[in-house]
């Protein structure tokens, strides 16, 4: 029952993908496809995946427990309050924490998930910063 809930909400949303696509106005400076031409390919995969859910769905699956789904909310948190803090902590030090609590949940050491944590930050922040020459949310510290 779950995949077809599922496969009908993304068959409605499919629909009004394209809808809205059609809905794009091409400006003088367009190429020839056309600025609706991806968004239409998009909702008609979006569709035609949505469409498999609705007639062959997967046995019902076994839903977590209650603590479970909590623990999945505290993590949905915790990386909404990454996006909050981004901005007045930076990258380095955001990610770090967000990281390292993740990877504690996940199922490593204390320990370890600090420096799991401590190396996706400073790894991420080395090839898009200083490799890539990307823009990143600089912290109290300049970093």
């Amino acid at each position: 029952m779950s995949d077809r809930i599922f496969g009908g909400i993304g068959l409605a949303l499919a629909i009004f993908f394209a809808w809205q696509a059609t809905q794009i106005e091409a400006s003088f400076m367009s190429d020839a496809v056309g600025p609706s031409t991806f968004p239409i390919i998009i909702a008609v995969i979006m569709g035609l995946s949505s469409l498999y859910f609705l007639f062959k769905p997967d046995p019902e699956p076994d839903w977590p427990s209650a603590g479970r789904l909590a623990e999945i909310g505290f993590a949905v948190l915790v990386l909404f309050a990454y996006a909050q803090l981004l901005p007045v902590l930076g990258f380095v030090i955001s990610t770090m924490i967000a990281a390292s609590y993740l990877s504690w949940r996940l199922g490593s050491p204390p320990v370890q998930a600090a420096l799991v944590g401590i190396g996706t930050s400073v790894g991420i922040y080395v090839v898009f910063h200083l490799v890539l020459g990307l823009s990143l949310a600089r912290g109290p510290f300049g970093f």
